[in-house]
Order: structure tokens, then C-alpha cells, then sequence
């Protein structure tokens, strides 16, 4: 008998939680637009990593008529302003088989990336390689 190893294990548990959840991935295109924070990242062998600071933030920018966007790099400041360069990756936006998939092209490369779910404080991403991204609402530091 075959063991399965956990890229396997972690995409068939993935693939039951989509299938056996009712979920309404619409609503997802409602809270994905934002300014988000990693917070951990669950590889395909089930390690977690924790982020408990990073100097860069990710904006989502959501046309929700086009179903066309883009995510941008961004360092926050103190004084609540943000640098960025120009480069922004831009991504359709489909739904396909009940789940919301936002499919990137650059000029380096072609990826797509599902949500698992988008709310108001969260953000859960997964890419091709089962690799789980775990955001939270960026809040800016307030020294005041």
C-alpha cells in the first residue's frame, strides 16, 4: 500500500474543504481589494512559517466590472506614506468550478493563484504548489 506523502495529503485535504464548503467565492471579490500583510505562509509539506514583521505590504487593486486587477509591492513609512517602483503584476480575475482564481502574467512568468477566502481582516491564498499565504489587514503604525 502507498503512503501519501504530504503535497498530496495537503492537496486532497484542500480539494474536500472546496468541495464540501458552501461558499459564496462572489463575496470574495467584495474584500480582496486592499492593503494586506503577510502573516504566515503553510507550506506543501504542512510547515508553517510565522511572519511577525515584513517591511512590505501588498496591495490588491480589484475591478470588479473588468474582473481585471493588480498587486503591488509597497514599503510603508512612518509617516503613513508608501514607496513603490512602477511594477505591478496584473491578474484576471475567474470563476471557475465554485472557486475565484486570479491568473497572473508578467513578463517573467504566467501563475494563478486561489482564494480560499477573503473577508474583511483575512486573506488565504493558495498557488499550484499547495502552498497556503496568510494575510491580515495591513494597519498602519500610529506613533501619535
Amino acid at each position: 500500500m502507498k503512503y501519501l506523502n504530504y503535497k498530496t495529503l495537503l492537496i486532497l485535504l484542500t480539494t474536500l474543504t472546496l468541495v464540501g464548503c458552501q461558499k459564496n467565492t462572489e463575496d470574495y471579490l467584495n474584500h480582496l481589494e486592499g492593503y494586506w500583510e503577510i502573516e504566515s505562509v503553510i507550506l506543501a509539506d504542512g510547515k508553517k512559517k510565522e511572519y511577525t514583521f515584513s517591511n512590505t505590504i501588498d496591495y490588491i487593486f480589484v475591478n470588479i466590472d473588468s474582473l481585471k486587477g493588480f498587486r503591488k509591492k509597497l514599503k510603508p513609512s512612518f509617516n503613513g506614506t508608501y514607496e513603490t517602483s512602477k511594477l505591478a503584476e496584473n491578474f484576471d480575475i475567474k470563476i471557475e468550478n465554485d472557486s475565484l482564481n486570479m491568473y497572473y502574467k508578467t513578463p517573467y512568468a504566467t501563475w494563478k493563484e486561489t482564494i480560499l477566502n477573503a473577508s474583511e481582516g483575512q486573506l488565504r491564498v493558495i498557488n499550484k504548489d499547495g502552498i497556503i499565504y496568510n494575510y491580515k489587514s495591513y494597519e498602519p503604525i500610529n506613533l501619535d
